[in-house]
C-alpha cells in the first residue's frame, strides 16, 4: 500500500494473524512463515498481521521483528495488506519499527505504551508522535492483555488523529462495543481483535477481524466469516459451534502454544514457541490431539490430519 488513502479503501474482511514459527535452535523459520502466508492467502483471507502479541513479538529482538517485516512484504508484495506489529515499551523501537513498516508498504500496528500510570493525555501525545512516521498511517491496538485497556472515551478521542487508520478493539464488552460501532463506525476501521467471539462486534457494524486460530483451522474459521459476511448468520453461528471445544482449550491452556500444537499435527508450520512460553506436550498434547480428531471427522470443518 502507497499511502493513507489506499491503506483505508483496502483495510477490511477477515485478516489472519499468522504465528511466527520458531525451530528448535530458536531462530525463525522463515521458510515455514511464507508457506503459511501462502496457506491463508490461497484459501482468500483478505489480508494478514505479523509479529503480533500471538505472533510472540515481546521474545524477539528489534532486528529480527524487522527482518520478519521484511521477509513477509517480499513473500507477500502487494497481493493483500499486511499489518506489521511495531509494538512495544521502548518508544524507540517503537518508532523505528513504525516507520519502516510503512516505508515497507504494511500498516503498522502500534498499542499503547505500556509503562506503569501513563495518563490518557500521555498516550493520546505518543499516537500522535507515531502516525506520522508511516506514509500508510497506523492501526491502534487496544490490547488488555498487554496491560492497558483503552476506555472509549480515550478512543473516540484518538480517533481524531490524522493518520490514525483504524482501531483492533481487543475489549470484546458489550458496552464498548456498542459504542465504539455505533460512533466510530465509518470515521476508521473497525477490526475485532478476538476470533474467539467475534459474531457480536461483526453484527454491530465492525469492518474486520483478525484470527490467529485460522492459522490452525482457516478453512472453518472463513467459511464462519463468510457467511455472516454474506448475511447467513444462522450458518455463521452453526459453524462457529462448530470448533467450540478449540476455542474451550486455547482459553485453558493459552495462545500461541495451543494453535501452534495444532498447526504441527495438520502438518502446518506452527513450529515451537519461545522462552518464557513452553511447548504443549505429555498428555496436554494428546487432549489437543484427540480434540483435532474430533474436529476432522466432522465434515463442515475441513480440518484434515497429517
Amino acid at each position: 500500500m502507497k499511502d493513507i488513502a489506499e491503506c483505508r479503501a483496502r483495510l477490511g474482511g477477515i485478516f489472519n494473524i499468522t504465528v511466527t514459527p520458531f525451530a528448535a535452535d530458536g531462530s525463525i523459520d522463515m521458510a515455514g512463515l511464507a508457506r503459511s502466508v501462502e496457506r491463508v492467502i490461497g484459501l482468500g483471507y483478505d489480508g494478514i498481521l505479523i509479529g503480533g502479541t500471538y505472533g510472540e513479538f515481546p521474545a524477539m529482538s528489534t532486528q529480527e521483528r524487522a527482518d520478519l517485516f521484511r521477509h513477509v512484504m517480499a513473500v507477500v508484495g502487494d497481493r493483500v495488506p499486511v499489518m506489521l506489529c511495531s509494538a512495544g515499551s521502548d518508544a524507540r523501537t517503537v518508532r523505528e519499527l513504525t516507520s519502516l513498516a510503512g516505508d515497507l508498504g504494511g500498516l503498522p500496528m502500534v498499542t499503547p505504551p505500556y509503562v506503569s500510570e501513563v495518563t490518557d493525555g500521555q498516550i493520546a501525545a505518543f499516537f500522535k508522535d507515531m502516525a506520522p512516521l508511516s506514509k500508510t498511517g497506523i492501526l491502534i491496538y487496544n490490547a488488555p492483555g498487554i496491560g492497558i485497556t483503552l476506555q472509549p472515551d480515550i478512543i473516540e478521542e484518538l480517533a481524531d488523529i490524522e493518520g490514525v487508520v483504524g482501531i483492533k478493539q481487543g475489549d470484546l464488552s458489550v458496552t464498548p462495543i456498542d459504542r465504539i460501532a455505533n460512533r466510530l463506525g465509518g470515521r476508521i476501521k473497525l477490526f475485532c481483535a478476538s476470533d474467539l467471539a467475534f459474531l457480536g462486534p461483526m453484527m454491530a457494524g465492525f469492518d474486520g477481524i483478525s484470527s490467529t486460530n485460522s492459522c490452525a483451522l482457516p478453512e472453518i474459521i472463513l467459511g464462519t466469516f463468510r457467511a455472516l459476511e454474506a448475511g447467513d448468520a444462522a450458518t455463521a453461528r452453526d459453524l462457529h459451534r462448530a470448533w467450540y471445544a478449540f476455542r474451550a482449550l486455547a482459553r485453558k491452556h493459552g495462545q500461541p502454544q495451543m494453535v501452534k500444537a495444532a498447526m504441527n499435527l495438520r502438518g502446518f508450520d506452527g513450529g515451537k514457541v519461545r522462552s518464557p512460553l513452553r511447548d504443549l506436550e505429555g498428555p496436554v498434547l494428546d487432549e489437543v490431539a484427540a480434540m483435532m480428531s474430533a474436529l476432522a471427522a466432522d465434515p463442515r470443518t475441513g480440518v484434515t490430519l497429517a
